[in-house]
């Protein structure tokens, strides 16, 4: 039996990650992943790139992207065992525009001591993520003893309420 999980549950430890996947698709049909930072901000992931980037242009073109957030397991008195990483994952429909016309808080949460770079700024975008329908997840809400077991640690989540 799958753990059932509340939409704030999944909320809560994305919002303590910082570091996610997100798959794309390239004007060619080929997939592509990358690694990106990101921030949360009213129930959506925030990644700042330049204007220019090969992540940028294929998001333009297909703006449907799925993410990954693997979560780091560890047994604190054992760091040495290695432990799979917990994930959540999730499909969701991406926007871009330009970082200059983002809300200044949100400039400042994304580029930091930088956010009052104008030229950074002004060669930057952000892409919004907003998660659709479910969560999935493996290893979310349970003990590292439950992640042995695939049906214990796979969960599933509605995005909303």
């Amino acid at each position: 039996m799958s753990t059932q999980l509340s939409s704030e549950q999944v909320w809560q430890a994305i919002e303590k990650e910082l570091f996610a996947v997100v798959g794309m698709v390239t004007a060619n049909q080929e997939a592509r992943t990358v690694g990106v930072v990101y921030v949360v901000r009213n129930r959506k992931l925030y990644i700042a790139t330049g204007q220019d980037t090969w992540k940028a242009r294929h998001i333009a073109a297909n703006p449907r992207v799925s993410v990954t957030i693997p979560i780091a397991k560890r047994i604190p008195v054992m760091p040495w065992i290695k432990i799979p990483a917990a994930t959540i994952t999730f499909s969701g429909t991406a926007r871009i525009f330009p970082a200059k016309d983002a809300p200044s808080e949100l400039r400042t949460a994304m580029f930091r001591d930088l956010a009052d770079d104008e030229k950074m700024v002004a060669d930057s975008c952000l892409i919004e993520i907003t998660p659709v329908k479910e969560f999935v997840t493996y290893g979310v809400g349970v003990s590292l003893m439950q992640m042995r077991d695939t049906e214990q640690a796979r969960g599933r989540a509605p995005v909303g309420g």
